[in-house]
Protein backbone atom coordinates (compact mmCIF):
# COMPACT_ATOMS: atom_id res chain seq x y z
CA UNK A 1 0.00 0.00 0.00
CA UNK A 2 1.29 3.37 -0.49
CA UNK A 3 1.18 6.13 1.76
CA UNK A 4 0.32 10.06 1.32
CA UNK A 5 2.51 11.85 3.89
CA UNK A 6 0.88 15.58 4.85
CA UNK A 7 3.48 17.95 6.20
CA UNK A 8 2.31 20.17 8.82
CA UNK A 9 4.89 22.81 8.54
CA UNK A 10 4.71 23.16 4.69
CA UNK A 11 1.04 23.30 4.61
CA UNK A 12 1.51 26.14 7.01
CA UNK A 13 4.07 27.39 4.85
CA UNK A 14 1.91 27.05 1.61
CA UNK A 15 -0.94 28.36 2.61
CA UNK A 16 0.47 31.27 4.56
CA UNK A 17 2.14 31.89 0.73
CA UNK A 18 -0.61 31.46 -1.15
CA UNK A 19 -2.83 34.20 1.10
CA UNK A 20 0.15 36.65 0.89
CA UNK A 21 -0.01 36.23 -2.69
CA UNK A 22 -3.44 36.58 -3.59
CA UNK A 23 -4.66 38.55 -0.62
CA UNK A 24 -7.09 36.92 1.78
CA UNK A 25 -9.25 35.05 -1.15
CA UNK A 26 -10.39 31.79 -1.89
CA UNK A 27 -9.20 28.74 -1.81
CA UNK A 28 -9.85 25.50 -4.41
CA UNK A 29 -10.30 22.28 -1.45
CA UNK A 30 -12.63 20.34 -4.19
CA UNK A 31 -11.87 17.00 -4.29
CA UNK A 32 -10.50 16.24 -0.92
CA UNK A 33 -8.48 19.47 -0.70
CA UNK A 34 -7.01 17.76 -4.04
CA UNK A 35 -6.06 14.72 -2.47
CA UNK A 36 -4.29 16.51 0.71
CA UNK A 37 -7.47 16.30 3.42
CA UNK A 38 -10.20 18.49 3.44
CA UNK A 39 -11.10 19.34 7.31
CA UNK A 40 -6.78 20.28 7.73
CA UNK A 41 -6.20 22.15 4.33
CA UNK A 42 -9.12 24.56 5.08
CA UNK A 43 -8.33 24.97 8.74
CA UNK A 44 -4.74 26.08 7.43
CA UNK A 45 -5.98 28.38 4.87
CA UNK A 46 -8.29 29.88 7.21
CA UNK A 47 -5.82 30.50 10.11
CA UNK A 48 -3.24 31.95 7.09
CA UNK A 49 -6.28 34.61 6.65
CA UNK A 50 -8.52 32.85 3.81
CA UNK A 51 -11.49 34.35 4.06
CA UNK A 52 -13.27 31.17 2.35
CA UNK A 53 -12.86 28.16 0.55
CA UNK A 54 -14.72 26.11 -2.62
CA UNK A 55 -15.44 22.60 -2.08
CA UNK A 56 -17.35 20.06 -4.29
CA UNK A 57 -21.25 19.85 -2.28
CA UNK A 58 -23.58 21.36 -0.03
CA UNK A 59 -22.80 18.24 2.62
CA UNK A 60 -18.92 19.24 2.97
CA UNK A 61 -19.51 23.37 2.85
CA UNK A 62 -22.00 21.93 5.69
CA UNK A 63 -19.45 20.38 7.76
CA UNK A 64 -17.28 23.23 7.16
CA UNK A 65 -19.28 25.88 8.68
CA UNK A 66 -20.26 23.62 11.43
CA UNK A 67 -16.30 24.24 11.95
CA UNK A 68 -16.50 28.07 11.60
CA UNK A 69 -15.29 28.00 8.30
CA UNK A 70 -17.18 29.91 5.41
CA UNK A 71 -17.24 27.12 2.44
CA UNK A 72 -19.15 26.94 -0.65
CA UNK A 73 -20.20 25.21 -3.76
CA UNK A 74 -20.30 27.65 -6.00
CA UNK A 75 -17.60 30.49 -5.57
CA UNK A 76 -14.49 31.40 -7.72
CA UNK A 77 -11.05 30.66 -6.28
CA UNK A 78 -8.27 32.87 -6.48
CA UNK A 79 -5.66 31.91 -4.28
CA UNK A 80 -2.38 30.11 -6.36
CA UNK A 81 -2.91 26.04 -5.55
CA UNK A 82 0.89 25.90 -6.62
CA UNK A 83 1.44 27.51 -3.74
CA UNK A 84 -0.95 26.33 -1.72
CA UNK A 85 -0.04 22.57 -2.24
CA UNK A 86 3.50 23.46 -3.02
CA UNK A 87 2.67 21.76 -6.56
CA UNK A 88 5.89 21.80 -9.34
CA UNK A 89 4.60 24.09 -12.53
CA UNK A 90 4.94 22.12 -15.90
CA UNK A 91 8.62 23.10 -16.47
CA UNK A 92 9.26 21.27 -13.11
CA UNK A 93 10.00 24.11 -11.54
CA UNK A 94 8.70 24.11 -7.32
CA UNK A 95 7.22 27.74 -5.99
CA UNK A 96 7.53 26.67 -2.69
CA UNK A 97 7.92 23.04 -0.85
CA UNK A 98 5.63 20.46 -1.44
CA UNK A 99 2.99 19.67 1.12
CA UNK A 100 1.91 15.75 0.28
CA UNK A 101 5.14 12.95 -0.26
CA UNK A 102 3.87 9.98 -1.61
CA UNK A 103 5.57 6.71 -0.46
CA UNK A 104 5.84 3.04 -1.16
CA UNK A 105 7.97 0.27 0.84
CA UNK A 106 10.49 -2.57 -0.62
CA UNK A 107 8.49 -5.63 -0.69
CA UNK A 108 11.89 -7.68 -2.33
CA UNK A 109 14.89 -7.71 -4.18
CA UNK A 110 16.55 -9.75 -6.49
CA UNK A 111 18.79 -10.69 -9.45
CA UNK A 112 18.53 -10.22 -13.14
CA UNK A 113 20.61 -11.37 -16.07
CA UNK A 114 21.14 -9.55 -19.25
CA UNK A 115 17.97 -9.85 -21.45
CA UNK A 116 15.56 -11.66 -18.83
CA UNK A 117 12.10 -9.76 -19.10
CA UNK A 118 10.39 -7.47 -16.23
CA UNK A 119 6.52 -7.87 -15.10
CA UNK A 120 3.89 -8.57 -17.79
CA UNK A 121 4.64 -9.21 -21.29
CA UNK A 122 8.45 -8.88 -20.75
CA UNK A 123 8.00 -5.38 -22.55
CA UNK A 124 11.21 -4.37 -20.60
CA UNK A 125 14.55 -6.55 -20.98
CA UNK A 126 17.13 -5.84 -18.70
CA UNK A 127 19.96 -4.49 -21.07
CA UNK A 128 22.91 -5.95 -18.44
CA UNK A 129 23.22 -8.02 -15.08
CA UNK A 130 21.45 -5.97 -12.53
CA UNK A 131 19.11 -6.39 -9.20
CA UNK A 132 15.28 -5.38 -8.95
CA UNK A 133 13.70 -4.30 -6.06
CA UNK A 134 9.45 -5.07 -6.42
CA UNK A 135 7.66 -2.21 -4.42
CA UNK A 136 4.44 -1.01 -3.20
CA UNK A 137 2.31 1.22 -5.49
CA UNK A 138 0.68 0.90 -8.55
CA UNK A 139 -2.03 2.12 -11.24
CA UNK A 140 -4.66 1.50 -8.33
CA UNK A 141 -2.97 3.79 -6.12
CA UNK A 142 -2.62 6.38 -8.96
CA UNK A 143 0.70 5.59 -10.16
CA UNK A 144 -0.26 5.34 -13.75
CA UNK A 145 0.47 2.38 -16.21
CA UNK A 146 2.41 5.04 -18.61
CA UNK A 147 5.17 6.00 -16.26
CA UNK A 148 6.43 2.72 -16.41
CA UNK A 149 9.79 2.99 -18.27
CA UNK A 150 8.99 6.92 -17.90
CA UNK A 151 9.64 7.70 -14.16
CA UNK A 152 11.93 7.22 -11.26
CA UNK A 153 11.28 6.42 -7.67
CA UNK A 154 13.81 7.17 -5.18
CA UNK A 155 15.01 5.05 -1.66
CA UNK A 156 16.97 7.80 0.43
CA UNK A 157 18.62 9.79 -1.86
CA UNK A 158 19.72 7.44 -4.47
CA UNK A 159 16.75 7.46 -7.86
CA UNK A 160 16.39 4.48 -9.39
CA UNK A 161 13.75 3.89 -13.32
CA UNK A 162 10.61 2.34 -12.38
CA UNK A 163 10.69 -0.11 -15.17
CA UNK A 164 8.18 -3.07 -16.97
CA UNK A 165 4.70 -2.81 -16.74
CA UNK A 166 3.04 -0.93 -13.93
CA UNK A 167 0.82 -3.44 -11.94
CA UNK A 168 -2.17 -2.72 -9.71
CA UNK A 169 -0.46 -2.89 -6.66
CA UNK A 170 2.97 -3.07 -7.19
CA UNK A 171 5.84 -1.98 -9.51
CA UNK A 172 9.77 -2.73 -9.88
CA UNK A 173 12.61 -0.93 -9.89
CA UNK A 174 15.97 -0.90 -11.36
CA UNK A 175 18.53 -0.65 -8.58
CA UNK A 176 21.69 -2.06 -10.40
CA UNK A 177 24.13 -3.16 -7.41
CA UNK A 178 23.10 -0.78 -4.97
CA UNK A 179 21.99 -2.82 -1.59
CA UNK A 180 18.39 -1.73 -0.83
CA UNK A 181 16.77 -3.70 2.34
CA UNK A 182 13.54 -5.07 2.30
CA UNK A 183 10.54 -2.33 4.03
CA UNK A 184 13.07 0.66 2.88
CA UNK A 185 11.06 3.52 2.39
CA UNK A 186 10.45 4.73 -1.48
CA UNK A 187 9.55 7.63 -2.51
CA UNK A 188 8.22 8.32 -5.85
CA UNK A 189 6.83 12.28 -5.77
CA UNK A 190 7.28 15.22 -3.15
CA UNK A 191 9.20 15.79 -0.11
CA UNK A 192 12.63 17.74 -0.39
CA UNK A 193 14.16 14.72 -1.98
CA UNK A 194 15.63 14.25 -5.48
CA UNK A 195 11.73 13.86 -6.49
CA UNK A 196 10.57 16.70 -4.88
CA UNK A 197 8.97 18.02 -8.52
CA UNK A 198 8.40 14.47 -10.41
CA UNK A 199 4.80 15.27 -10.77
CA UNK A 200 5.42 17.50 -14.09
CA UNK A 201 7.38 14.37 -15.41
CA UNK A 202 4.01 12.19 -14.55
CA UNK A 203 2.19 15.28 -16.04
CA UNK A 204 3.81 14.88 -19.08
CA UNK A 205 4.49 10.92 -19.50
CA UNK A 206 0.65 10.85 -18.64
CA UNK A 207 -1.45 13.08 -20.42
CA UNK A 208 -2.87 14.13 -16.85
CA UNK A 209 -2.54 17.53 -15.15
CA UNK A 210 -0.86 17.64 -12.12
CA UNK A 211 -3.87 18.46 -9.63
CA UNK A 212 -5.44 15.46 -10.99
CA UNK A 213 -2.62 13.06 -10.21
CA UNK A 214 -2.12 14.18 -7.06
CA UNK A 215 -5.87 14.51 -6.35
CA UNK A 216 -6.23 10.46 -7.34
CA UNK A 217 -2.60 9.70 -5.49
CA UNK A 218 -3.88 11.29 -2.09
CA UNK A 219 -7.52 9.36 -2.23
CA UNK A 220 -6.44 5.94 -3.22
CA UNK A 221 -3.52 5.80 -0.46
CA UNK A 222 -3.13 6.06 3.21
CA UNK A 223 -3.04 9.19 4.36
CA UNK A 224 -0.64 10.54 7.72
CA UNK A 225 0.76 13.28 8.80
CA UNK A 226 4.87 14.43 9.09
CA UNK A 227 6.34 17.62 10.08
Amino acid sequence: MLRALISRSALALGAARAVEAGGPGIADLRRDAWGHGLLAVAQAVVAAGARGVLVDSDAEAGALRLEGITASVDVEPDLDPHLLYGLPLPDGTLPGEPVMRLTGRVLSTKEIAAGAGVSYGYRYRAPRDSRLALVTGGYAQGVVRSLGGHAHAAIGDAVFPIVGRIAMDVCVLDIGDAEVPDDAEVTYFGGRGPLAGALATWASHTGLSIPELVAVAGQRSDRAWEA
